[in-house]
């Protein structure tokens, strides 16, 4: 799908005409080189309560109703190791695994372009934020259904403050304004479409896909959702995650 049509597809829905069926593909993002969890750690193979991080991830989009498929973007050296958990966990959904790229918007392009011609909504996941729910998948999907593009996203508790360049107080923010952004994020096919090649054209780099919504000016909305949704990045992160899990753990026995 080229520019145009993407811009199409979006003054078609505009005007009234049918559209295709909805169809949401999930990108799951498994190709980091976890350097930030320890030399010689691959934090997508840690496992949490005898699960492998990665394949809780997966698990979460497989089960979730709105999901159609899932694509897995991984490190070349781990292709084959993924492909062995296909069967292992019944991931039915898990149609593609594709190489990642030199970094994390190549590698989400990558998994982009690797999605289902039938695909009208896209679902980016990191895979190492492997605590997040079906209800929260759900609830970012049904609202890019709306709005086009939404995210998962936590406000901030603390008093948030800017620096200087020395060091220095600068000002305070309302933090009421302040999110903090998660995965999933959610997007009709043809408004990332549309971001990533304008983005590519002008070189721009981004860290996260809103950022790419957000370079052609295309609305996302924010929806809160836990702050436990966290991305594992350091050691101390799993000890987070176990304590998350085990208190859930003890919310399904009350």
């Amino acid at each position: 799908m080229g520019i145009g049509n993407a811009f199409s597809a979006i003054l078609n829905k505009l005007s009234g005409k049918p559209q295709k069926p909805r169809f949401t593909s999930a990108v799951i993002l498994a190709g980091g080189n976890s350097t930030r969890m320890g030399e010689g750690t691959s934090k997508q193979w840690l496992t949490l309560d005898g699960i492998p991080v990665i394949v809780r991830s997966l698990l979460a989009f497989e089960t979730c109703a709105l999901i159609n498929e899932i694509v897995l973007v991984a490190k070349a050296d781990e292709l084959a190791k993924y492909e062995s958990i296909r069967e292992e966990y019944s991931l039915k959904k898990l149609t593609v695994i594709v190489e990642g790229g030199e970094d994390r918007q190549t590698s989400a392009k990558n998994g982009f372009y690797a999605i289902s011609e039938d695909a009208t909504f896209v679902a980016i996941h990191d895979g190492a934020r492997c605590l997040v729910t079906v209800d929260e998948i759900e609830r970012v999907c049904r609202a890019a259904y709306t709005a086009g593009a939404a995210t998962a996203a936590a406000r901030v508790n603390d008093t948030v403050k800017l620096s200087t360049d020395s060091g220095y107080i600068e000002t305070t923010v309302d933090r009421n304004k302040v999110w903090l952004a998660q995965t999933p994020q959610v997007f009709g096919t043809a408004v990332y479409h549309a971001a990533l090649a304008a983005t590519q054209r002008d070189r721009i780099k981004v860290t996260d896909d809103c950022s790419l919504a957000e370079y052609i000016q295309h609305p996302v909305r924010l929806v809160q959702c836990s702050p436990d949704n966290i991305k594992l990045t350091v050691p101390e992160d799993v000890i987070r995650a176990e304590a998350i899990l085990a208190a859930r753990k003890r919310e399904e026995t009350i």
